[in-house]
């Protein structure tokens, strides 16, 4: 289907449109205009941290042309402030996201080799101590026990084995982790300390985006140091 995001003052760029029932992700472009995948009583939610969230089931009348959508903008209200231009919302950019991340870890593991092998190793790779390392790597200057309660390894488990929305062909097929590999993706996660916050309903959408970036960085862990040598302790 085709269609396009409006609010009060124009189009709506940058805005997410999640199929809720094909589990699809896309954004509307510089017109606010967007194209998806989608049927008749699928659900389509629209959010922003500009607009106030919506959730629409699609009719048969949303599939003749292009189907207009309006979102109501969150205002803030304050004396005597002016609001010259609306900020920019970053877009996640999977390619520049990776490119990224692979220099960060390289450079790091060729200033600080010693880092990345446990100790008395003579060959391979241990991935859970490899993550850990690079889980210190980006966290420097940051606390090392958070203020909150994380998502631990039994809770992504049983997230993805009772949930309607996180279930395993959302791991396999959009967060790309592979089958023999789920397991060790959750032990991933835990060492990223994700707010347990997000595990709420209202939240999934914010721990959609998490479990997004965490996985390419997964992936490049996985695709650098070579499957064969991956184990979970």
């Amino acid at each position: 289907m085709n269609g396009k995001v409006y609010d009060a003052n124009g189009t709506a760029k940058n805005i997410k449109v999640y199929n809720e029932t094909q589990r699809q992700l896309t954004v509307t472009n510089e017109e606010g205009d967007f194209s998806m995948s989608a049927k008749v009583n699928d659900t389509l939610l629209f959010e922003s941290i500009f607009y106030h969230p919506k959730a629409i089931v699609l009719k048969d009348f949303h599939f003749e042309g292009t189907a207009v959508f309006e979102l109501k903008e969150i205002l803030n209200e304050l004396d005597e402030v002016e609001v010259r231009a609306e900020p920019e919302q970053p877009i996640f950019e999977v390619e520049s996201y990776n490119v990224d991340l692979q220099n960060m870890i390289q450079e790091d593991i060729k200033n600080h080799p010693e880092k990345y092998a446990p100790p008395g190793a003579t060959a391979g790779v241990d991935i859970i101590y490899l993550i850990g390392a690079v889980v210190k790597l980006f966290k420097k200057n940051k606390p090392e026990i958070p203020t909150y309660q994380t998502i631990t390894y039994t809770q992504m488990d049983s997230l993805f084995n009772k949930s309607s929305f996180f279930n395993k062909q959302l791991m396999t097929e959009n967060l790309k982790i592979p089958e023999d590999k789920i397991y060790l993706f959750y032990d991933f996660c835990e060492a990223k300390y994700i707010s347990s916050e997000l595990l709420k309903e209202e939240n999934k959408m914010q721990l959609l985006e998490t479990l997004v970036l965490n996985s390419q960085l997964f992936l490049i862990l996985l695709e650098q140091y070579g499957e064969k040598n991956v184990k979970r302790n």
